[in-house]
């Protein structure tokens, strides 16, 4: 298998370095691989991913970003990034030095979240752009590189910062140069969209109007401090998104046209990015139903999503509820996309799926305890809108253990679905005697086993005479046989529930006084599918 290549640190300093960070200590080697993004909380068990970019949030003073470095440089990272201005000097530059590991200053005002994003973008977007087919293998320029490499040379032939955005104004790759524009591109960039009110202002101007109908550029001024030109990004009839350009006027006629003919290049990476999408999410769930299933494939499949490096447990993610067939469907998909963001911002390599009406998760993780407290707090933050549960797998110390954690986890969200508690997260320590119910209940089931007893002759009377002698003696087997409490439970006078228990006992011919049967007859009952 060929190991695909990774982002190096010095793509990273000229695409954001304009605009976000800058070197303040160590030597930046523009060759180091960058593998993901990492937050810093000493509150946390670090997670080791080397190559990583760690994010030191909160982390102030030169002391504590030179703690930051040494446990950076424990975890194999390649830079950290720290909020500007930082005390170069003394303990930080010698940890630096001593480590090899960069030191990053994040310019005052920009948010972690966004840093974070754009530092995940571009890893994104490098890792889908090395792989190519046979145009890009023999160098063929429409599909060499990738939107971030468009963007610069759209702006070094323009001379002014470019941004490629979606439809819905969702900046999808920008050039260098950010610096360059005015507050509003600044904050676009940021944000990594255009915020509403621009857009809103260009619809009331009709410059959308204008660039989804016409074939050239669009000259755009009196929005923003300084004005822009705009193209539309299109395939046949279809707008894909388009091209935005800050300039000091209107375009020259080479500039126009190498504008047009940046806007078929983009073209094509746009198509090529959708259908990427596409295929990587299909290679991605046919790479965890590897690993979940095991067999001899699933270490190579862990390697290639990153799984092997550390301990990890399965959590499987379903919509319960009666909700008509499409609605569920619809509702399993925001819900399992909402998972797969919550779990990247948590760690990187996280691996998600959905495969059937299950999303299958891969946490990596120091304890199935931390799994839980995962689910629970995404559950927490999508609140009862939608009806999801979620199974928590036990913890899996390799790759080829990940096929028991997913049997766990599938254990556990069937309990949770079934109606028998009212959590809607639980490992399957949490509902053992439950799963164990649930699977004796599908093999009698399966296997017509079901034999005569005190409870099946009940039932039988119950529902000759409308009687609700069964709901007594389950009302008395649940309190230990205390009458007041279990008649309460049942909402009847006591005397009336002791006539109604002597009675039961004939009909059932069951003899409360003995373990056993009362054993047999509570294991029944539990048997018996809720609310039937």
């Amino acid at each position: 298998m060929t190991e695909q290549p990774r982002a190096v640190l010095g793509r990273i300093l000229n695409d954001l370095g304009s605009t976000l960070i800058e070197v303040v200590a160590g030597e930046a080697d523009p060759a180091r691989t960058v593998s993901g993004v990492l937050i810093q909380d000493p509150l946390d068990e670090p997670a080791r991913l080397p190559g990583a970019v760690v994010l030191g949030v909160g982390v102030y003073g030169a002391e504590q970003v030179a703690a930051l470095v040494d446990t950076a440089a424990g975890l194999g990272a390649a830079a950290v990034v720290v909020r500007s201005p930082v005390p170069v000097d003394g303990p930080v530059s010698e940890a630096a030095a001593r480590t090899g590991v960069t030191v990053l200053g994040l310019t005052p005002g920009a948010s972690w979240a966004q840093v974070a994003a754009l530092l995940r973008s571009l890893l994104a977007v490098d890792e889908l752009g090395t792989v190519g087919g046979p145009d890009e293998a023999d160098g063929a320029e429409p599909l060499a590189g990738d939107l971030f490499a468009l963007a610069n040379a759209t702006a070094g032939l323009l001379d002014g910062p470019v941004t490629v955005e979606d439809r819905g104004g969702r900046v999808l790759a920008f050039s260098s140069r950010q610096d360059e524009g005015d507050h509003d591109r600044i904050a676009t960039v940021l944000d990594r969209q255009v915020p509403a009110e621009k857009l809103r202002a260009l619809e009331e101007r009709g410059a959308f109007q204008a660039l989804y109908r016409r074939e050239e550029p669009v000259y755009v001024d009196g929005i923003s401090d300084k004005p822009r030109v705009a193209i539309a990004v299109r395939a046949g009839g279809e707008i894909l998104g388009s091209i935005w350009v800050v300039v000091d006027g209107p375009l020259s006629a080479d500039r126009t046209q190498a504008l047009q003919e940046a806007a078929k290049v983009a073209a094509l990476h746009l198509l090529r990015r959708r259908t990427g999408e596409d295929a990587e999410r299909r290679l991605r769930a046919d790479l965890l139903a590897t690993v979940l299933e095991g067999g001899t494939h699933a270490p190579q499949a862990a390697v290639r999503l990153g799984l092997s490096a550390q301990p990890a447990c399965v959590l499987a993610l379903a919509v319960t509820g009666e909700q008509y067939a499409p609605d569920r469907v619809a509702a399993g998909h925001r819900v399992a996309e909402a998972l797969t963001l919550h779990l990247a911002a948590i760690h990187p390599r996280t691996a998600t799926a959905t495969l059937g009406p299950v999303t299958y998760a891969v946490l990596p993780t120091s304890s199935d305890e931390q799994g839980l407290r995962v689910a629970e707090a995404f559950l927490g933050r999508i609140g009862d809108r939608t009806p999801a549960v979620i199974g928590i797998g036990r913890l899996a110390a390799r790759p080829v253990e990940l096929r028991r954690s997913r049997a766990d986890a599938d254990r556990a969200l069937r309990v949770l679905g079934s109606g028998r508690t009212q959590r809607r997260a639980a490992r399957l320590s949490d509902v053992y005697a439950a799963s164990l119910l649930e699977e004796l209940t599908d093999r009698m089931a399966a296997e017509d086993d079901l034999p005569d007893g005190p409870v099946i002759r009940l039932r039988a009377y119950d529902a000759r005479h409308h009687t609700a002698l069964t709901d007594t003696l389950d009302a008395w087997l649940s309190t230990f046989g205390d009458v007041p409490a279990a008649a309460a439970a049942v909402h009847i006078h006591p005397n009336t529930f002791r006539y109604r228990l002597k009675r039961l006992a004939v009909v059932a011919g069951i003899d409360l006084d003995d373990p056993e049967a009362r054993f047999e007859a509570m294991l029944q009952l539990r048997l018996r599918p809720p609310h039937s």
